[in-house]
């Protein structure tokens, strides 16, 4: 007895959609936050001949090629110029420099990134936002991306592409008459 076996293909393959990896936006750079706490006196008072005597004597090199934040974990009240001073130590050595800790540092470079992608690129497309990943890709870069390109897209999934979750669809021509 000859059984006659089908081939399995896989449509997902075959399908036309775009998938992007918001991980992909994630900065392989190193992330350094700049706290100013321990430039304060008794970690609570700026006083500026102190502060910036002890800017004058830091090591900005350990800074070079890395995207830094700049904060205050100190309950403390911090003159705009003081983030204004520190910022013009940095940047001759820093990648970037941001304002805030770790996590808001990774929102604005993650935002920064993708608010840089030329939509154009994904016209007429069917995009799967890729979700669950090795990285905190945090809500706003999902909500960042679909801003971006709902405008543009043909439509727009979250999840993977086999099991996806519809978040926008165009309405063609004909149903908009």
């Amino acid at each position: 007895m000859h059984v006659m076996q089908e081939e399995i293909i896989n449509k997902v393959s075959q399908s036309a959609l775009v998938t992007l990896d918001l991980e992909s936006f994630y900065p392989k750079e190193e992330i350094k936050i700049f706290d100013l706490k321990p430039f304060l006196f008794m970690e609570l008072i700026l006083k500026e001949k102190d502060f910036r005597a002890a800017l004058e004597s830091t090591d900005w090199s350990v800074y070079k090629d890395k995207i830094v934040g700049v904060y205050c974990s100190a309950d403390a009240v911090i003159p705009v110029w003081a983030y204004m001073l520190v910022t013009s130590y940095l940047q001759p050595y820093a990648m970037e420099v941001v304002m805030g800790d770790e996590t808001a540092v990774l929102r604005q470079v993650l935002t920064e990134r993708i608010r840089a992608i030329d939509p154009i690129e994904f016209k007429d497309q069917r995009i799967v936002i890729k979700g669950c990943g090795e990285k905190p890709v945090g809500d706003f870069a999902y909500l960042e991306i679909t801003k971006l390109l709902r405008p543009v897209a043909k439509s727009i999934m979250y999840g993977e592409p086999c099991s996806t979750v519809p978040v926008f669809k165009a309405q063609s021509l004909k149903s908009k008459a």
